[in-house]
């Protein structure tokens, strides 16, 4: 996260000694990335926070992979991921590589019995359905249909839905996410050209202090296991905190597409990224103004990366019969393109209204057997006329 931002109460120095108003010691945490050289922020805790007093059960949540190497274009139709009433149960990874895990989850119910840290990645929540607060112990982000969750590994969290009809897109990622550097400056400033700015950030508002000791269990994912860990006091206890690293948002709606006169590659739909993929929001736009136009995307060759296409609303030009909740993989090492009839359609066309989150990964996905549960069977052949 590239903008500082604070909340609550915090000493004027850093490392210095700092005292409630009754004299109590507050406790101080780094919470930082990559180390002692990525972004971070430093918390001022009620209690200290590395009071752990039980660990309950170990148990693994590693995916069950049903392709390892693969070379086939897959439609796989995300409404059908069954929905369930606990938010991590109802997590259901389908493509995932060395780098990152890509999945869907159809939660219920808010998360309440328990908190939530990613101790190995960091993560972000797309929300196709509902709306609610994620709950921090760096503040809260009320949330709503289109909005973008980026929260850092290690942050403790609660999701806190107002209704049951909740679907989400998540992607766990082993490195940080970052805004893309071209549309940046030297100190870290979206410039004049970037697609968004700073005022479109959803950050961190309300802080809830709580000064409480008994029994709260945060479940912690590490190496492929869930550790359910008894902490002694609530871990929402930071009372101020200032710094780079922390939750943020930000809505798809606010991004403004780069159009042009020929057809735009697809980099420019970039939201953010990492050292080993990419996220992309397509938006509704105005299609391409030169009088022979072909708005339809040409034909290219995933030779470097695998991609991946969540269809969020409205009619994507260039595919057929693709609904809502619907995730496309185009694998590298086999060229794609419109579907047959789609480019013909698209040449006189003025804009297009949809709505979508692409992920291009560096390194191939394998198949999880969760994803073949959901898999059309047929959309490898789909552009065979």
């Amino acid at each position: 996260m590239p903008i500082y931002h604070q909340l609550g109460e915090f000493p004027s120095k850093r490392h210095t000694i700092f005292q409630s108003k009754e004299g109590a010691y507050r406790y101080e945490q780094l919470f930082g990335t990559e180390g002692f050289t990525g972004m971070s922020s430093l918390l001022y805790h009620v209690h200290r926070p590395t009071q752990v007093k039980e660990i309950l059960r170990s148990y693994s949540v590693q995916p069950k992979i049903a392709i390892d190497k693969n070379i086939k274009a897959l439609l796989l139709k995300g409404f059908e991921i069954k929905p369930a009433d606990d938010f991590l149960e109802s997590r259901k990874t389908l493509l995932i590589n060395a780098d990152c895990a890509i999945g869907l989850a159809a939660p219920r119910k808010s998360q309440t019995a328990y908190f939530y840290k990613n101790a190995d990645a960091d993560e972000m929540i797309f929300i196709h359905k509902g709306k609610g607060t994620l709950k921090t112990f760096m503040g809260n982000i009320d949330f709503e249909y289109g909005d973008y969750l980026i929260i850092p590994r290690g942050m403790i969290y609660q999701m806190h839905f107002e209704g049951s009809d909740n679907r989400l897109l998540f992607c766990e990622s082993h490195a940080p996410y970052y805004t893309p550097k071209r549309y940046k400056n030297s100190q870290g400033q979206l410039l004049e050209h970037s697609p968004f700015c700073e005022r479109d950030y959803k950050l961190p508002s309300v802080l809830e202090v709580h000064d409480e000791k008994g029994d709260f269990v945060v479940k912690i994912k590490k190496e492929g296991m869930m550790h359910e860990v008894v902490y002694a006091t609530h871990p929402f206890d930071v009372v101020g905190w200032d710094g780079y690293n922390y939750p943020w948002g930000f809505s798809i709606h606010n991004f403004e597409p780069i159009t042009g006169r020929l057809h735009m590659p697809p980099p420019v739909h970039q939201t953010f990224e990492t050292d080993t993929f990419v996220v992309c929001s397509f938006c509704p736009r105005l299609y391409d103004y030169h009088p022979r136009s072909v708005p339809a995307p040409y034909n290219h060759s995933n030779i470097d990366s695998d991609e991946v296409l969540y269809y969020v609303d409205g009619d994507f030009m260039s595919r057929n019969n693709i609904e809502q909740g619907h995730i496309t993989l185009h694998p590298k090492g086999i060229p794609h393109g419109p579907a047959p009839g789609a480019m013909e359609r698209s040449i006189g066309q003025k804009e297009t209204q949809e709505l979508a989150v692409m992920i291009d990964t560096f390194r191939p996905l394998m198949v999880t057997e969760e994803a073949m549960g959901i898999d059309d069977g047929k959309y490898y052949k789909s552009w065979v006329e």
